[in-house]
Formats: structure tokens, sequence, C-alpha cells
């Protein structure tokens, strides 16, 4: 019985399940600008699937390449989603479009 397809299988699921929260974290704390690190670990990763000889880890680390390229596209998409409120924006970060800023009582003093 080759059991194979059911472990690729199931450990692609969990890889997927585990960079979607990564992405999420990535864009809180670093935003967008991450990009780069997603596709050095996908070329990495990519680079390493290819010289692994065992067929079932190679695929897998085939899976976390192309799972890094793909995140790079959900950074951006990520970015999106928080400025639509979906997700909250790191409030030491203001570079999401939000309009953070709110009036002071002096400024409103200083239109008198």
């Amino acid at each position: 019985m080759n059991c194979s397809g059911i472990i690729v299988g199931l450990c692609t699921f969990l890889i997927i399940g585990v960079f979607h929260p990564i992405v999420i974290k990535a864009e809180y704390y670093l935003g967008k600008e991450c990009w780069w690190i997603f596709l050095l670990a996908g070329i990495a990763a990519a680079a390493g699937s290819v010289l692994i000889d065992n067929m079932v880890v190679s695929v897998l680390v085939g899976v976390i390449a192309f799972s890094c390229f793909w995140s790079i596209l959900e950074l951006f998409e990520q970015e999106k989603r928080v400025k639509k409120g979906w997700f909250p924006a790191n409030p030491r970060r203001n570079n999401h479009g939000r309009n953070n800023t709110r009036r002071s009582n002096s400024s409103l003093s200083d239109r008198k």
C-alpha cells in the first residue's frame, strides 16, 4: 500500500494552514515591504526541493517553496484587507492608508 499521496496531501493542507497566519503577522508587524523575505525563502526551498532525493520530502519542500511565492501576493492582498477594516492595523505603523489622525481641541480652537 502506498500512502505517499495521503501524506503529501495532509502535509500540504497543514503547510497552507501555517502560512495563512504567517502572512497576517508578517503584514501586521513588517508590512508588505517584507515580500522579499518570502521570495528568498521560496527560491531557497525550490532549490532545496530539486536537490533532495526523497520524493515525498522533495514534494513537500516544493509545496513550501510555492507557498512562499503565493504569500507574496497574499501580503499585498492582506494590506487591502486591513485598509477595508477586515483585519486590525498595527498602530505602531501608520502606513495602511487609514485616516488615523484625530483632531485635538487646540486645532478646533485655532479655527475661530
